[in-house]
């Protein structure tokens, strides 16, 4: 008889915690090229369909690969143009506003003054804030997605790349659905959720992005077109989100038009992404991410620290794309999938059912959704 020795349940957790914090290290350590190639991953699963469709209707091989290449580039390219002359605005604006805002902190001081909270430390702190540190942040945050997208050679060279090998992929994740089902309908399940999900979120993002810019032009708030983008691409940040693309224009609206311009903006941006993020984006989104809100909150504090900005805009399909690795290809995955999803199965988990296509969901050959 062979000695089987168990290893305890503690010292299994200690190991997997270890693991996981040697293989977060070592993300972090490449970053700077893991980053652009799951950017990059995440682009062709979201054009995948245009690739479907095209060979559906008989479309040449050259044209499966060059149309939604393009598609990618175009928006890569025109975000990029956005906001490296917004961010080059942004710096040249920031330095103007000192007197504006030195007025302010008096006001402020006067007003706390007169009601008797003045003291020496409200006086230090209002001299210690500084409106240049916010446009600091939104300086960063647009740098560092600007070097990825500066990495432009290695960027095309990548998806072109996956474009290339999106069909072949596609092949041989259904014909590996024999022998690994469980794998296969993960992965596949993990390409359709972040599929729906970039695209609510793109649609949406670009109806409260469409909505924010115009309610700043007529509040005449300066640079709309960049606070505009910004709402679209914080609208892909899970919880904080909102927060982000809301607190530079508002303090530029204080520093512009006062206090009355700073409230205006604040109603303007929830009255907006209220009605546009919390009533109308979920219906369409539904169930599609299967993250419970401490997750997707958890999520977004450690892609963003591990790569940075473009982590904090990636977090909810890198989420998915882990999960679909460690969990739902997992046969006794259920009781992990429902923890993080906070969703019970309808059946109570029996038969090791996910959320998502089972192993006879998945599709035959060439039909997969993953590219």
């Amino acid at each position: 008889m062979t000695d089987q020795r168990v290893i305890p349940r503690a010292l299994s957790i200690l190991l997997c915690v270890a693991a996981a914090v040697v293989a977060l290290a070592g993300i972090r350590a490449v970053g700077s090229i893991l980053g652009p190639m799951l950017l990059a991953l995440v682009l062709v699963i979201a054009v995948s369909p245009v690739r479907t469709w095209l060979g559906r209707h008989g479309a040449p091989g050259w044209l499966l690969v060059a149309l939604p290449l393009t598609i990618v580039l175009l928006v890569l390219l025109g975000m990029a143009a956005i906001m490296t002359v917004s961010v080059a605005q942004l710096a040249g604006l920031a330095p103007t506003y000192s007197d504006q805002f030195g007025e302010i902190v008096r006001q402020l001081q006067d007003f706390a003054a007169q009601r008797g909270v003045g003291s020496e430390q409200i006086d230090n702190a209002l001299r210690s804030f500084d409106p240049g540190n916010v446009f600091t942040f939104v300086q960063g945050f647009a740098s560092g997605l600007l070097e990825v997208f500066s990495s432009l050679v290695f960027m095309v060279i990548l998806l072109l790349a996956m474009c290339l090998d999106a069909q072949a992929f596609s092949r041989a994740l259904a014909w590996g659905g024999g022998s690994r089902p469980a794998l296969a309908a993960a992965l596949d399940t993990f390409a359709h959720k972040t599929r729906r999900y970039l695209v609510v979120s793109t649609v949406f993002g670009i109806v409260c992005a469409v909505l924010d810019a115009t309610a700043l032009w007529f509040l005449d708030v300066p640079l709309p077109l960049l606070w505009g983008v910004l709402a679209l691409i914080t609208n892909y940040i899970p919880n904080i989100g909102f927060v982000m693309g809301l607190i530079p224009p508002a303090l530029l609206g204080l520093l512009e038009g006062g206090f009355e311009t700073m409230i205006f903006v604040i109603a303007a941006y929830i009255a907006i992404n209220f009605v546009v993020q919390s009533l109308i984006q979920p219906k369409f989104l539904g169930d599609a991410v299967g993250l419970s809100t401490t997750v997707t909150f958890l999520s977004l504090i450690v892609w963003a620290f591990v790569l940075g900005p473009l982590g904090a805009l990636l977090a909810i399909p890198l989420s998915l794309l882990v999960r679909a690795l460690l969990i739902d290809s997992d046969p006794h995955g259920a009781w992990a999938a429902a923890l993080i999803s906070g969703q019970v199965p309808p059946d109570g988990g029996r038969g090791h059912r996910r959320d998502g296509p089972g192993p006879e969901d998945v599709p035959p050959s060439g039909a997969s959704a993953v590219p």
